[in-house]
C-alpha cells in the first residue's frame, strides 16, 4: 500500500506542539520547545537514515516545502543525490531582487555596445529601487513598492523614471522565468503579475510620460551662421577643431565622428561607412565625404601615430573627449551643442534646396517611423545623398551671416579696463 502524502493542515503547521511531524512523502514538521519550526527531508540511503533541513516555516510554505521534497523524491528515485535539489530550491527560495538584478546585467553585459549601458543600469537601481525592494524576494514585490519607488520622481525626473519603470520590470520579468521551473505548482507564483508593467497596469496610475515632461531639443545655432563658425574653426589648427569640422560636414553625432577609425575610410570611393555597432539605431550607415572632409581627413593621416586605428586620436590612442570637442566650439559661440548641427543641417536643406524630406533623413541616419513606407523605401539613396552632402559642404566654405565670436581672455580684461 503507498504511502500517504499531504498529512498536514495548513493550520496545523502553525498549531502543532513541539515534536516531529510527518507530512508523508519523506516531508517532516520540527517544532523545537521554543515554537521555533522547520522543514525536514528524511530519507535513507545505503542503510542509513538521513536528514537534510530545508528552510524554516517563515521562509518557505507547506506548498513549497512538498513541491521540493516532490522533487527530491524523484532524484532519489533517478539514483541521484537530493542534496543538489535542495541547493537548486533554497538558491531560488532567497534570490532578491537584487540579486536577480545583477544577474541579468551581467547576462547582458555582451550584447550592450558600451560599458555605460552596465554603469547606467547599476546606478539607478542601487540609488532608486535597492534601498525599498533590493532585499525583497520578487514575488513579495507588491504594486505598492513600485509606486513608492516612482511616485516621487515621476514629475521631477521623468526620463529616468521611465528608464528605473522599465529595468524594474525587467528584472521582474527575468525572475520570474528562473523561478517557474523550480515552482510550477506554486501558486503565488502562477498568480503574480508584474507589478512594473506599463500597459493595463501602471498606465492607469501614473500619467503617460510625454505629458508630464517636454522633449528638450539640443541648442542648435541657425543654419545661416554656420559657414562663419566653420570660418573660426579653420584658423584653429589642432585636433579637436578638425574634428568638429568634420563632425559638422557629415552631420554625424558627436560620438560617430570622435569614435571614426580608419578602416571605415574608403579614399577612393570618398566614403565613410560606420558600422551598425557604433551607430544608435544599429544600422551600417554609409557617409559620402564632401572635399572639406576629405582634405581634413589628408591632414589627420599626416598626425597619424603608427599603427593609430581611430582618425581623431586622444589622449594614449583613446577616444577623444566630447569636452575638448565641446570646449573648441564655445570658445567660438556659446549656448551652442555640437549635436544642434545636425538640426542646422537639416533646417538649411528643408529651407534652401529641394532635396526630399527622405533623402535628408537618411543623410542624418534617422529610421523611418512609418513601418510601411519603411518597408518599400529600401534604398539608402546613397548617390542623392552624395550630391547633398557636397553641397552642404559648399555651403560651410561659403561666407555666410558674419557671428560675434566669444571674446578672448585679453579682450575680456581689456574691455573691463
Amino acid at each position: 500500500m503507498a504511502k500517504q502524502i499531504g498529512l498536514l493542515a495548513a493550520r496545523q503547521v502553525d498549531t502543532l506542539k513541539a515534536g516531529f511531524h510527518s507530512d508523508g512523502g519523506n516531508l517532516y514538521l520540527r517544532v523545537k520547545d521554543t515554537g521555533a519550526r522547520s522543514w525536514v527531508f528524511r530519507y535513507k540511503l545505503a542503510g542509513k537514515v538521513r536528514e537534510l533541513g530545508i528552510g524554516s516555516k517563515n521562509d518557505r510554505s507547506l506548498a513549497q516545502a512538498r513541491e521540493l521534497a516532490g522533487k527530491m523524491r524523484t532524484a532519489l528515485a533517478d539514483h541521484k543525490d537530493p542534496v543538489c535539489e535542495l541547493k537548486q530550491g533554497l538558491d531560488l527560495a532567497t534570490k532578491t531582487f537584487s540579486d536577480y538584478a545583477k544577474e541579468l546585467i551581467e547576462a547582458n553585459r555582451p550584447s550592450w555596445r558600451n560599458a555605460k549601458h552596465a554603469a547606467q543600469w547599476t546606478a539607478t537601481l542601487e540609488q532608486y529601487a535597492y534601498p525599498t525592494i533590493g532585499s525583497k524576494l520578487p514575488a513579495d514585490i507588491s504594486l505598492a513598492d513600485v509606486k513608492a519607488i516612482l511616485l516621487s520622481m515621476w514629475s521631477t525626473k521623468t526620463e529616468t523614471a521611465t528608464r528605473l519603470r522599465q529595468r524594474i520590470e525587467a528584472v521582474l520579468d527575468y525572475a520570474a522565468v528562473h523561478e517557474l521551473d523550480y515552482a510550477a505548482a506554486h501558486e503565488k507564483i502562477h498568480s503574480r503579475y508584474n507589478p512594473a508593467r506599463w500597459k493595463g497596469n501602471l498606465d492607469k496610475i501614473l500619467p503617460a510620460p510625454k505629458k508630464v515632461t517636454k522633449r528638450v531639443h539640443h541648442a542648435s545655432a541657425p543654419y545661416a551662421d554656420v559657414p562663419g563658425i566653420m570660418s573660426a574653426l579653420r584658423d584653429k589648427d589642432f585636433l579637436s577643431a578638425y574634428c568638429l569640422r568634420f563632425t559638422i560636414l557629415t552631420a554625424a553625432r558627436s560620438g560617430e565622428a570622435r569614435g571614426a577609425l580608419w578602416r571605415e575610410i574608403d579614399f577612393t570611393a570618398k566614403t565613410w561607412t560606420i558600422p551598425a555597432s557604433r551607430m544608435k539605431a544599429d544600422n551600417l550607415h554609409r557617409v559620402p565625404l564632401c572635399d572639406e572632409a576629405m582634405q581634413i581627413l589628408a591632414k589627420m593621416q599626416e598626425w597619424r601615430l603608427d599603427k593609430a586605428e581611430r582618425v581623431f586620436n586622444g589622449e594614449r590612442g583613446g577616444l577623444l573627449s566630447d569636452v575638448a570637442v565641446n570646449k573648441t566650439l564655445h570658445s567660438i559661440i556659446q549656448d551652442v551643442t555640437v549635436h544642434g548641427f545636425r538640426s542646422s543641417f537639416r533646417m538649411w536643406g528643408a529651407e534652401t534646396t529641394a532635396y526630399p524630406s527622405a533623402v535628408l533623413e537618411a543623410a542624418l541616419a534617422h529610421t523611418n517611423p512609418n513601418e510601411v513606407e519603411a518597408s518599400y523605401q529600401r534604398s539608402d539613396l546613397f548617390d542623392r545623398r552624395r550630391e547633398l552632402m557636397q553641397a552642404w559642404g559648399n555651403y560651410c566654405g561659403s561666407k555666410g551671416n558674419v557671428i560675434q565670436l566669444v571674446p578672448t581672455e585679453k579682450e575680456s580684461v581689456k574691455g573691463r579696463a
